[in-house]
């Protein structure tokens, strides 16, 4: 389960990179705006970064994102990309890997409270 877990994960960062970087990315079906996209990405990857890497600390893989989050928006700042970076998309980022994060470690607690022994 955890190597899937894994795939998905970078999985997960290769397609929101490649969204990101993309001069024209494609439409996202419902065509939510670029915050509630950004929050989506960012809760998935934080989810499965969880699921992929437990023995990493909530601390290193919030660590991570924040900069994965942070270089995106540096390469979106290139003019060649015609994208636009922006402070507030970081944030978002940063808000819902944190917020991701804080609900995988609220799980592991519950579940290792309810295991025996």
């Amino acid at each position: 389960m955890r190597n899937l877990a894994v795939i998905l994960f970078w999985a997960s960062v290769l397609v929101a990179v490649t969204f990101a970087l993309l001069p024209h990315p494609p439409r996202v079906p419902g065509e939510p705006s670029d915050k509630i996209q950004h929050i989506i990405a960012f809760t998935v990857m934080a989810g499965l970064a969880a699921a992929a890497f437990p023995g990493v600390s909530k601390w290193r893989l919030m660590l991570w994102l924040c900069t994965l989050g942070a270089g995106i928006e540096v390469f979106q700042a290139i003019p060649a990309l015609h994208r636009d970076s922006e402070a507030a998309d970081w944030l978002a980022d940063t808000l819902a890997g944190g917020a991701a994060l804080l609900a995988a470690h609220g799980v592991e607690r519950l579940w290792r409270a309810r295991q025996p022994g």
